[in-house]
């Protein structure tokens, strides 16, 4: 029952006060009608500089409409509306909150990210039911400890604010599952910040040093970010994190690459652009699940032959390193990608590394077999090969998650293949080297675990919706085909990291990449790109390799220059005139660095 009710049954007219008329056009009546029944109040971009008393107040006053019934009949039993749950009050103006917050206690999200606020009231504790809490891209100062009375809150999200530091009592928030405090100013994190049920914990892009060793304290945690801070070690309690998945170090100034005894579902390690300069097989041998390593932009001079130890690895960024030579073994991974640009490899032609991934790895077994090939090099090959009557590669399936028809020069891969799946699990897909004109429909069967597609070496003009729905898909390489634009659906893959379209028929960078912020990875050689947007490129925030070789491209724009985050920009193959090769061949930051210096002011 409500607390409306149980006063209206005693006196409809006791204990309340008509509704203020001070909403306004911001607030529409029929929108806080609409409330009363839902439980829920959408405010967000109404150019709102404070909340109306209507709204705090919308479930202790009488309602505007039954000021002008008041016989009240039967249907118009106003008493009987639903308490508010939900409130948001996003993009707004909003500089302050007050305390009048307490009159919603049956509040169980509150969103009001993106306004100016520099505090919370404390009156935030009476949100007893709270289970989400969204006050990110605000100018927050400080949080109030009453924050830490918010018993049943799930989701905190205090993103892009001013923070210096943290309340103590955090670990009063025991169902906190996911809590992101990145882009804040944070330059140290308390002792007592174990949150025993937390599963997501982001600390990127702030000024963190350390660590504490207390952060192993959370046994459920799957996904840790620690991007983007000064971090020189990794406390080793780190490496007891039994339930870690994901674990992001990117941009610190690691020197060593911390250990991991007991991580054996880490699947993702990102630990590029720090000052890492060995790796061993100690930092290797319990790594038994992981799928992505990224060690790019480090001071690393060699790889050990214990990478084979990785025999999940997928994914392996080196680029940017001192490597002058890699491991034959290396070879025996099952690779999708392999990242070498920016090393001094002197072992293997610039040629074959151009030629990508699989043409490296296949370099890599030759040199092998050279050496005389033993026991298991045949077993792997074997694996690795189809039977000779069977045409759809069922080991691939069920052992190595991949759909496999490639080099079959067909035009159409056969329903066979598909029906071949039945309940198995498939992340990859690779119908490369075939004759295909179109992508296959049946490919949306797939839609719901595929993370990699290769149709490259095919006749593809053109790219149809049932690659668009492949929302899981995080790498897709559409090398060697015939196209020359890309659907604005692909926008849709919002997780798509990598892309390559070199040896295709495009005059321009597609717009469409442009709008999926996650791409990391383009790679566009071999085509006849003549022009290039700095502006819209600056946007793409996660982009760190653009590959233009090859191209068309008369003259490089400085503005060129302030997209910082790029870590491997390659011009080589184009018309252009400067910046002249020898700026070239000093790598991406030198020629970043000269076309700034060029920017018109």
């Amino acid at each position: 029952m409500s607390r409306l009710k149980a006063v209206a049954e005693r006196n409809p007219q006791a204990g309340f006060r008509a509704e203020r008329r001070d909403c306004g056009a911001s607030v529409p009546q029929g929108l806080l009608k609409a409330a009363r029944k839902s439980g829920q109040l959408n405010l967000s971009g109404r150019n709102l500089s404070e909340v109306p008393q209507c709204v705090w107040r919308i479930n202790v006053d009488i309602p505007e409409e039954a000021n002008q019934n008041l016989s009240f009949s039967a249907t118009e039993r106003w008493w009987e509306q639903t308490d508010l749950t939900k409130l948001i009050i996003s993009n707004n103006k909003l500089q302050s909150l007050t305390d009048d917050l307490r009159l919603l206690p049956a509040l169980t999200v509150l969103d009001i990210h993106d306004n100016q606020l520099t505090s919370l009231p404390s009156a935030i504790r009476e949100l007893e039911n709270l289970q989400r809490l969204n006050v990110s891209h605000n100018k927050l100062k400080i949080l109030p400890e009453e924050i830490t009375n918010l018993r049943n809150l799930k989701g905190l999200y205090l993103q892009h604010n001013e923070l210096t530091c943290i309340p103590e009592g955090f670990e009063q928030l025991f169902n906190l599952e996911d809590l992101d405090l990145s882009n804040n100013r944070l330059t140290t994190i308390p002792a007592s910040f174990s949150l025993s049920s937390l599963v997501r914990l982001n600390l990127s892009s702030n000024q963190l040093k350390s660590l504490p060793a207390e952060i192993s304290g959370m046994k459920r945690l799957k996904h840790l970010d620690c991007n983007s801070n000064l971090l020189e070690t990794i406390p080793p309690e780190l490496a007891g994190m039994e339930s870690l998945e994901l674990l992001y170090l990117r941009r610190n100034k690691l020197r060593f690459l911390p250990e991991f005894p007991s991580c054996k579902l880490l699947k993702e390690l990102h630990v590029g652009e720090n000052q890492i300069e060995m790796l061993g097989a100690e930092h290797l041998k319990h790594l038994t699940s992981i799928l992505v390593l990224d060690l790019r932009d480090n001071k690393l001079k060699s790889v050990p032959e214990e990478i084979t130890l990785l025999q999940s690895l997928e994914r392996l960024d080196l680029s940017n390193n001192d490597i002058s030579s890699l491991p034959c073994s290396l070879g025996k991974l099952h690779l999708k990608f392999l990242a070498l640009e920016g090393n001094p490899i002197r072992t293997i032609r610039r040629e074959i590394i151009n030629k990508g991934t699989q043409e490296v790895l296949k370099y890599l077994r030759s040199k092998i077999k050279d050496n005389g090939p033993n026991q298991s090099d045949s077993i792997m090959e074997t694996a690795m090969t189809l039977p000779s009557e069977s045409r759809v590669n069922i080991h691939a399936i069920t052992t190595l998650k991949i759909l496999d028809y490639s080099d079959k020069q067909t035009t159409l891969i056969p329903d066979e293949v598909f029906d071949a799946v039945k309940s198995n699990i498939i992340t990859s897909i690779n119908f490369s080297k075939n004759e295909l004109c179109e992508i296959p429909k049946r490919i949306v069967e797939l839609k719901e675990m595929v993370s990699d597609v290769n149709l490259s070496f095919n006749k593809l003009s053109f790219i149809s919706v049932e690659l668009c729905v492949l929302q899981k898909l995080t790498f897709l390489d559409l090398r060697n085909n015939f196209l020359s634009s890309l659907p604005k659906e692909m926008e849709s893959l919002i997780r798509l990291q990598t892309i390559n379209l070199s040896f295709n028929r495009f005059k321009i960078l597609p717009e469409v990449l442009y709008h999926i912020p996650t791409l990391e990875t383009v790679l566009v050689s071999n085509n006849q790109v003549g022009s290039v947007d700095p502006e819209k490129l600056k946007t793409m925030e996660n982009l760190i390799t653009l590959d233009l070789q090859n191209n068309d491209l008369l003259q490089i724009p400085p503005e060129l220059g302030n997209c910082v985050n790029l870590r491997t920009l390659l011009l080589d193959g184009n018309p252009f005139r400067v910046p002249r090769a020898a700026i070239l061949m000093k790598g991406t930051a030198a020629i970043l660095e000269y076309l700034r210096d060029r920017i018109p002011t």
